[in-house]
């Protein structure tokens, strides 16, 4: 009769476990459910990419690029040119010259010119002499040997239309990299929110079996030094949840470095604000991955190679510059002259006014040297070119291979998570029916967290793979 009155009430207390149990389960589900608000990846890389400051800093790169195009444009702009100077002593007008001209610069070393030329006075320059009425001339001047097919004008607008293309490519790169770091922190959160979750339920499972553990010592089923070990077990979880919700409140702070609604204005995340559990189904959406092939990944494609290959036609375009100076500088100025402007048959080759500049270097030392460092220049860059090419392809490789490897230990792990979870199980219904210990029950327990955590942490490796594949390869989204 004893031993009956006993399994009685070992089986009642067993009946009060189980359904406080679950009514803890349910509520707190209930509870999360009605008041928690999910904030997928997707959404969240969509308000990093909209209003983050940093993001926006890197569009600055292009407005610069923009910016210097325009300057270089600018050495062809035509130019207007008024020179005056007067001279007045002692009641006399020593001389006024007066001196306008319109310049048109071309493409080439080519510029056309229309002068107006006035001047007077006792003491002026017998060569400024001209008619009272001013002298017009039109002409051009050329540079026939350096500077003809090749100038520093020409090579200024070329390099910059070609920073202008690098600057979009790196652009790119910056918004990926900033991307990259807000994902992290995105993972990093929802491992802190997932390591939270699992403490807090555990936790319950604490809470139940000291309640029960109690009753049953008052009841006299249960020796007093399972109490203490329920209790230890008990403020170990508590311990461990207070742990994870500090790593949570940091983890969802770091979050917040990157929330903005705008340039000037910070967003801080709320309490309610919970990350996707399904972020696994959703990862290759929100990285733009899932059409990936590493055999079709086109190495020439790549945002990094391309603005290297425009910054390396920006060298060679200053590497031709400095072969042109190899050549000497002769520059030849030639202008019809009339006094009567209004009329265009005025000007004829009976009145002009010409002139030839010719210099050149007996060593040509200088413009040597100066071409001989532009090459090592351009050489030295095509060869970090290939050798940033190797290094990209052996990275995404690696990447991918890591990926398949974290599928694997992801399938392994799910196993042995639920293995221990069956072995908890077993051991708690062992525990019930007194042929097992509290010790036991905690131990399988420890065990069945530990794989859970070690769940979590592969699981944000995976993500955190994921990323760096998005990073490497510099995929963009929309």
């Amino acid at each position: 009769r004893i031993k009956k009155k006993n399994l009685t009430q070992k089986y009642r207390c067993m009946e009060k476990y189980i359904i406080a149990f679950f009514l803890l389960i349910l509520s707190n589900q209930y509870a999360q459910d009605k008041v928690n608000d999910i904030m997928t990846l997707p959404e969240y890389l969509g308000y990093v990419k909209s209003y983050h400051p940093i993001v926006k800093q890197a569009n600055l790169v292009i407005n610069n690029s923009e910016a210097k195009l325009l300057k270089a444009r600018g050495a062809f702009d035509p130019k207007i040119e008024v020179d005056f100077d007067k001279k007045r002593f002692r009641e006399k007008e020593y001389y006024n010259q007066l001196n306008g001209a319109f310049k048109i610069p071309t493409w080439y070393g080519v510029e056309f010119k229309a002068n107006f030329e006035q001047n007077d006075g006792v003491f002026l320059n017998q060569e400024n002499k001209v008619p009272l009425d001013g002298l017009y001339s039109a002409g051009v001047s050329v540079s026939l040997a350096r500077g003809l097919l090749n100038n520093k004008r020409m090579a200024a607008l070329k390099q910059a239309k070609l920073f202008l293309n690098q600057a979009k490519e790196e652009q790119q790169i910056v918004v990926n990299t900033i991307l990259y770091n807000a994902s992290l922190s995105y993972f990093n959160w929802l491992k802190t929110y997932n390591e939270k979750r699992v403490f807090n339920s555990f936790l319950t499972n604490a809470i139940v079996r000291f309640e029960g553990t109690k009753r049953g010592f008052q009841e006299g089923s249960k020796p007093a030094i399972d109490t203490i070990e329920a209790g230890i077990t008990l403020n170990s979880r508590r311990l461990n949840l207070e742990k994870g919700r500090i790593k949570l409140v940091k983890s969802s702070l770091e979050l917040s470095n990157y929330l903005w609604l705008n340039e000037n204005t910070p967003i801080e995340l709320k309490e309610n604000i919970i990350p996707d559990l399904n972020t696994f189904d959703t990862i290759d959406r929100a990285f733009n991955i899932a059409l990936f092939n590493n055999e079709d990944f086109d190495i020439e494609n790549h945002p990094k190679i391309k603005a290297l290959g425009f910054k390396i036609k920006s060298l060679d375009v200053n590497r031709r510059l400095k072969l042109n100076n190899l050549l000497p500088k002769i520059d030849l100025q030639y202008n019809f002259i009339s006094a009567n402007g209004n009329q265009i048959n005025s000007f004829n080759n009976n009145n002009y006014k010409a002139g030839i500049n010719f210099s050149m270097p007996l060593f040509v030392r200088k413009e040597r040297g100066n071409l001989a460092l532009a090459k090592i220049k351009l050489q030295d860059q095509k060869l970090e070119n290939e050798a940033i090419k190797v290094v990209i392809k052996n990275k995404i490789n690696a990447i991918q291979k890591e990926l398949s490897s974290y599928i694997l230990q992801n399938d392994l792990t799910f196993k042995i998570v639920r293995d221990y979870d069956v072995l908890l199980k077993a051991e708690e219904r062992k525990f019930f029916l007194g042929e097992s210990s509290l010790f036991l029950v905690n131990f399988r327990e420890e065990k069945y967290i530990d794989s859970k955590l070690k769940a979590i942490s592969l699981e944000n490796a995976f993500f955190k793979a994921k990323a760096n594949l998005f990073k490497e390869a510099v995929i963009s989204i929309n």
